[in-house]
C-alpha cells in the first residue's frame, strides 16, 4: 500500500511538471481556518497548510477532469458534437495584467505580457519568489483578480489557468451540481443516448456559474464575520499587518499573523491631513509628506469591531 502511494506520488510529479511545461499558472490560494470553543466562538485564527498529500489528490482529480472532458469532445464527430458541461477560462485581459504588472515591479518582480505562456512563466516565477515573504498573499491576491473567471459552459474551450485542451467539474458530485450533470451525461452517452438538450445545459451551466460567485461571496462573508467575531475579544491589542488596498476615505491593513483585515480611516490618522494617490497605490500627508503605499508594513491597534456589518476598525500607531 505504502509502494503504491509513493509510485502515485512519483507520477503526480510528473503530471504536475508536465502541467506547469504546458504553461499552466500555480496561484497557491489562503485558506483561513478557525479554532473555536465549544459554543463555535473563535480563540484562534490560522492559515491551513497545504501539504503533498493535498497536491497529490488535486493532481489526480484535475487528471479525471480532463480526461472526461476530452472523452465527451471526442466522442462526438463532425457536426454530431455531444451536449456537455465544460469549465473553461479564458486568458486575462492585457489592460488588467499590465495594472498588476506594474505593481508587482514596485516589489522587485517582474510580468513578461508578451505571450500567453510567457505570462505564465512569469507569474510562476513570482509566486515562487514571493513564498513565504510579507507580500505573498497580497500579491497571490491581486494576481488572481487580474485574471479571467472560470465559468461553466456548454461551448468547449480551453482552461488557460490549467493549460488543459479539455476540462471540466467531475470529481465532487456531493458539493458541486456541474459534476453532477457531467456524470450523468456520461452515463447517458455510455448508454449510447443521442445528446441532451444544448440550450437546456446551456442555462443550467449558467445558473451553475452564478450560483458559484454567490457561494464564493458567502463564503467570504462568513470569514469575515468569524475573523470580526474574533478580534471583538482583542480590541486594544496590537499587531503588525500589510497594507492591502488603499482608497479616498482610508487604508486597508491585513493582520500577517492571522489575515484578519480592517480598515484605518484617514480621519483617524492625527499627524497630518492624508489624500489618497490612486495611480501609485498610497496616501501622502499633505504637509509632512509622509507615504503609506500598498504592501507597507505598520503597527496597527483593533480600535472597534461592528459584528453585525462584519466591520473591523483600526488605529495607525505612529513609527
Amino acid at each position: 500500500c505504502s509502494e503504491a502511494l509513493l509510485k502515485l506520488n512519483e507520477l503526480a510529479y510528473i503530471l504536475r511538471d508536465r502541467k506547469f511545461k504546458n504553461g499552466a499558472i500555480s496561484f497557491e490560494s489562503t485558506e483561513v481556518k478557525f479554532q473555536l470553543d465549544d459554543n463555535g466562538k473563535p480563540i484562534g485564527v490560522y492559515v491551513k497548510e497545504r501539504k503533498d498529500a493535498h497536491k497529490l489528490i488535486e493532481d489526480y482529480m484535475l487528471l479525471a477532469n480532463r480526461k472526461v472532458a476530452e472523452f465527451i469532445a471526442k466522442k462526438g464527430k463532425g457536426n454530431k458534437k455531444l451536449t456537455f458541461v465544460y469549465r473553461v477560462h479564458d486568458s486575462p485581459k492585457l489592460e488588467s495584467l499590465e495594472a498588476f504588472a506594474q505593481f508587482a515591479s514596485r516589489f522587485g518582480y517582474k510580468i513578461n505580457t508578451k505571450t500567453d505562456k510567457e505570462i505564465a512563466k512569469s507569474l510562476n516565477y513570482l509566486m515562487a519568489d514571493v513564498e513565504g515573504k510579507k507580500e505573498q498573499n497580497m500579491l497571490n491576491s491581486l494576481a488572481i483578480r487580474s485574471m479571467a473567471k472560470a465559468i461553466y459552459t456548454t461551448k468547449k474551450t480551453s482552461h488557460y489557468g490549467l493549460a488543459f485542451d479539455y476540462y471540466t467539474h467531475f470529481t465532487s458530485p456531493i458539493r458541486r451540481y456541474p459534476d453532477v450533470m457531467a456524470h450523468r451525461l456520461l452515463q447517458s452517452y455510455l448508454d449510447g443516448k443521442k445528446s441532451a438538450d444544448v440550450e437546456l445545459y446551456e442555462a443550467a451551466c449558467a445558473h451553475a456559474s452564478s450560483m458559484e460567485k454567490r457561494a464564493a461571496e458567502a463564503e467570504r462573508a462568513s470569514i469575515k464575520y468569524k475573523q470580526a467575531e474574533y478580534l471583538e475579544n482583542n480590541i486594544g491589542k496590537e499587531y503588525k499587518g500589510l497594507i492591502s488596498g488603499v482608497t479616498e476615505w482610508g487604508m486597508y491593513v491585513e493582520i500577517l499573523e492571522n489575515k484578519c483585515e480592517g480598515m484605518i480611516r484617514l480621519r483617524d490618522i492625527a499627524d497630518d491631513f492624508y489624500v489618497l494617490d490612486e495611480k501609485n497605490y498610497c496616501i501622502i500627508g499633505q504637509r509632512k509628506h509622509k507615504k503609506y503605499q500598498l504592501g507597507d508594513e505598520v503597527m496597527i491597534r483593533v480600535k472597534k469591531v461592528d459584528l453585525s456589518k462584519r466591520q473591523i476598525d483600526f488605529t495607525l500607531i505612529p513609527d
